[in-house]
């Protein structure tokens, strides 16, 4: 077994993934010695950019919260405050519009940074559920306004919640009673309207990949109501820039980040979780670990004791992914044309394997991530690993299988970009296979969904069974999304530092 080489560290992450980035960076500023370790030679996971023949493509995540300049204290504004924090600058674009939904019956709406325009476009469509509408979407900005007065930290450490629950008595109460309701039975209760209760279902699935009964109300009040006060930033250069600026933090602190360096399995004795090994057999030891890889990856794969492996049942695995990277005619992006869209054809199967079209175009925004006079197209739609499972990477049929279904993908695009298959010039795609090979994620999954009736404080948090192993990323509280996936970063790096006896500042 290789020794040369070893390092050592306070805490040791897998994986550079946000959640991952942002525990390591918080730590190092704190002043403990920190080291993550990331098999590919860039970092950020599903929230990466890369290049093509000049063209610069988001790996995945493309809509961004937490960039908001707003100094209040809370658990949002994430980036705006951990930036600061590190002193590192990560410059954005506002965009006006989340995301324009192009839905079935002709309904077409922008979701726009504007609230009461939103609203006013909903009640144009929907009339007589004037009412309802308001009073469901004020619901949502009842939990905004709670989370933008309480600080961020961990559930799990007992310290954070007594100061809370303290300074924030009433609040915290109400916080507590919200996280056992979902976001679509709180609709409901408001509104009766089908159409436009399918349409909060798309509200959820949009992030949530899960209809609005099966999203807490909590996660629902972060995404939705923040669009409106935060809004939509776009980071210059691409969704990498974050993980990239993330990376610079860990350094200017003396923090390390090794790239191309892929941990095999944890090192336990006793129960208890002492170092990693690569998989060039090199041990490397440390106070504490953290995996940013999926619940199912770190503890069959990484940990592989079968006491510790998380029932299959225990939660819904969500899809994966099929991702279209088109470098385009700018020709064929109108005026006006928004950056952000879904597109559903058939209310009954928006949420089977490509029932729904993401569709981003973020040069619009950013016109250095393609040649002058072409933009940049991220198209992906879910899918089942086990679709792609009877491929061989490589052969003549899996090419032909990714051909059809992006050609299928491109073709009912047309619908909003007219001519769009005489546009592509340039062409990369992704399955599934890509997404499990290159993430090290079962399955090339999206991570674990709450069953419909779990509460969100049942999803797993930053502790687990094995002793001084962490868990962050989006199979911990509170979820997918990039902005999730940042408080479970904070949220983890409060936790460690708190147990290694230097707890952290409050962010500001």
């Amino acid at each position: 077994m290789g020794q040369s080489g070893k390092e050592t560290a306070d805490v040791i992450v897998i994986g550079s993934g946000i959640g991952g980035l942002t525990t390591a960076a918080l730590l190092q500023e704190r002043g403990f010695s920190t080291l993550v370790f990331e098999k590919n030679r860039f970092p950020g996971g599903s929230c990466s950019s890369f290049s093509r023949q000049g063209y610069t493509f988001d790996a995945g995540a493309s809509v961004f919260y937490g960039f908001s300049d707003d100094d209040r204290s809370g658990t949002l504004n994430l980036h705006t405050r951990i930036f600061r924090k590190l002193g590192i600058q990560v410059e954005t674009i506002p965009d006006p519009v989340q995301i324009h939904f192009h839905l079935p019956g002709g309904f077409n709406i922008p979701a726009c940074y504007s609230r009461d325009a939103f609203i006013d476009r909903l009640v144009s469509r929907f009339p007589h559920e004037a009412q309802g509408i308001r009073k469901f979407y004020d619901e949502l900005e009842d939990v905004y306004r709670i989370l933008s007065s309480l600080p961020a930290g961990s559930l799990e450490d007992i310290v954070h919640l007594g100061e809370v629950g303290l300074h924030h008595p009433l609040m915290t109460v109400s916080l507590a009673m919200k996280t056992f309701r979902s976001m679509g039975r709180t609709a409901r209760k408001f509104i009766s309207d089908r159409e436009l209760l399918s349409f909060i279902d798309m509200e959820a699935y949009s992030w949530a990949l899960q209809d609005a009964v099966s999203t807490p109300l909590v996660n629902a009040g972060i995404c939705l109501a923040d669009r409106h006060h935060g809004g939509i930033n776009y980071p210059v250069g691409g969704s990498g820039a974050i993980p990239s600026a993330l990376c610079r933090g860990i350094e200017k602190f003396g923090g390390r980040v090794r790239f191309q360096a892929e941990v095999s399995s944890v090192i336990i004795e006793n129960g208890i979780a002492r170092g990693v090994r690569l998989s060039d057999g090199s041990e490397h030891f440390a106070r504490a670990v953290v995996s940013n890889a999926t619940i199912w990856d770190t503890f069959e794969r990484l940990v592989g004791d079968p006491r510790f492996s998380v029932p299959k049942n225990r939660f819904l695995c969500s899809p994966s992914w099929f991702q279209l990277y088109l470098g385009v005619d700018a020709s064929v992006i109108p005026a006006e044309f928004f950056v952000h869209h879904i597109l559903v054809d058939d209310w009954k199967s928006y949420s089977s394997p490509g029932g729904t079209i993401y569709f981003s175009a973020p040069s619009i925004l950013d016109p250095s991530l393609a040649p002058q006079g072409k933009h940049t197209i991220h198209a992906f739609v879910t899918a089942e690993a086990e679709e792609w499972d009877r491929f061989s990477r490589g052969s003549d049929a899996y090419r032909e299988a990714k051909d059809a279904l992006a050609a299928s993908v491109i073709s009912r695009t047309e619908r909003i970009l007219p001519g769009l298959s005489k546009a592509v010039e340039l062409k990369v795609l992704a399955s599934p296979l890509t997404h499990e090979r290159y993430l090290n994620r079962y399955k090339g999954s999206y991570g674990p969904l709450l069953k419909p009736g779990q509460n969100i404080l049942q999803k797993p948090q930053n502790s687990t069974p094995v002793g001084n192993l962490y868990l962050a990323g989006d199979s911990t509280f509170p979820g997918q999304g990039v902005i999730a996936v940042t408080y479970s970063g904070v949220s983890c790096a409060s936790y460690i530092a708190r147990k290694l006896g230097k707890p952290l500042d409050y962010l500001g």
